[in-house]
């Protein structure tokens, strides 16, 4: 009986242990972006501007540069390049540690999220410039 407990107990602490595993840093971004650690970049990537952003279908992958100018609601930034503005949703986890301010220049990859009224982007990874 002890030897069952102890396998239970060990059993558990392997489960517990890796419950929480995950990489949650800048490699944890797609494999299609960017990785700041290092490994290889794209050179070809295609920068849209935020009027061509608005002129695209929902769901096609976008790369945007500018800077995120103000938190307008929950998770929701207004972005803003030479062409325009555009609402951004950026979820907790795709800050990936960074802290970013209105003066710091930012390429943004995500996903144009194109709605009945207006077009935001949902963020999948913000690399700092």
């Amino acid at each position: 009986m002890k030897k069952i407990s102890m396998i239970a107990l060990g059993t558990l602490f392997a489960v517990v242990g890796t419950a929480g595993a995950g990489f949650d840093g800048p490699d944890a971004a797609p494999v299609k972006h960017s990785n700041p650690k290092g490994g290889f970049v794209n050179e070809n990537e295609v920068i849209v501007t935020v009027k061509q952003v608005n002129e695209l279908r929902d769901d096609v992958p976008v790369i945007v540069k500018g800077k995120i100018l103000q938190r307008i609601g929950d998770e929701k930034y207004l972005f803003e390049d030479s062409t325009g503005s555009i609402t951004i949703e950026i979820d907790d986890d795709d800050w990936r540690g960074q802290t970013i301010s209105p003066s710091d220049s930012v390429k943004v990859y995500g996903d144009v999220d194109r709605g009945i009224f207006k077009t935001e982007i949902d963020v999948d990874y913000i690399e700092k410039l």
